[in-house]
């Protein structure tokens, strides 16, 4: 299997943890985008999605998905998101399309959040990939002396701004070893809005789709 294959074998798996007339918590991303398109096939048997994106939003939309509002919908029995990475403890960095902080809300309201990611995106240790915080922008150059002091190489994401209206600054050059601690400590800085680890909410399950098949950790 390419990688976009693996990707929608991650993505059509997670279908199986869909329940009939419940609210689904949809995630944002290249591999979600395949567990969309599974998910209009059964858009009769769910009573709605609630999004952590525009960009989710409008694809479902024009699959004739309907879109509730969390504070609309309640509770979630389940969210299924993608990762930029993950270990295998679950924790994961996400926040690599800008939507950090609407899949954390998501996450957080969800009974079961699974992550569905192809073999590329398992690490052993995180921070290769650039951790996003999305931050307010008056706040920006603050946060960045601030994160620096950490060991992180902050770079603004430019000419990106998040549904939110807010910047992104991506942590390069960490090595994070205790993903819980530092996502306590980065979230401790004023100006952060959110923080791109899902350390202390891992996923519940993660599909990960390999060249050999599908693993579940």
């Amino acid at each position: 299997m390419n990688q976009d294959e693996m990707k929608q074998a991650a993505a059509e798996a997670a279908i199986q943890h869909v329940e009939d007339d419940t609210i689904v918590g949809v995630g944002t991303g290249s591999t979600v985008n395949f567990f969309i398109d599974a998910l209009a096939r059964i858009k009769g048997r769910i009573e709605g999605a609630v999004s952590s994106s525009q960009a989710s939003t409008e694809r479902m939309r024009a699959l004739g998905i309907r879109v509730l509002d969390l504070n609309e919908a309640g509770p979630l029995p389940l969210y299924v998101d993608g990762a930029d990475e993950t270990n295998a403890h679950r924790q994961l960095i996400k926040g690599g399309g800008g939507a950090l902080t609407r899949e954390k809300i998501v996450a957080a309201a969800s009974e079961k959040f699974v992550c569905v990611v192809d073999a590329s995106k398992k690490v052993g240790v995180l921070g290769e990939f650039p951790l996003p915080l999305e931050v307010i922008p008056m706040a920006r150059s603050y946060v960045a002396r601030e994160v620096a002091k950490l060991g992180a190489r902050p770079v603004l994401r430019s000419g990106f701004v998040t549904d939110n209206g807010n910047d992104i600054l991506d942590l390069h050059g960490l090595s994070i070893v205790n993903p819980p601690e530092l996502e306590e400590r980065i979230n401790q800085i004023v100006g952060v809005v959110c923080c791109g680890l899902f350390a202390q909410r891992p996923a519940d399950e993660v599909i990960m789709a390999t060249p050999d098949g599908l693993q579940v950790f």
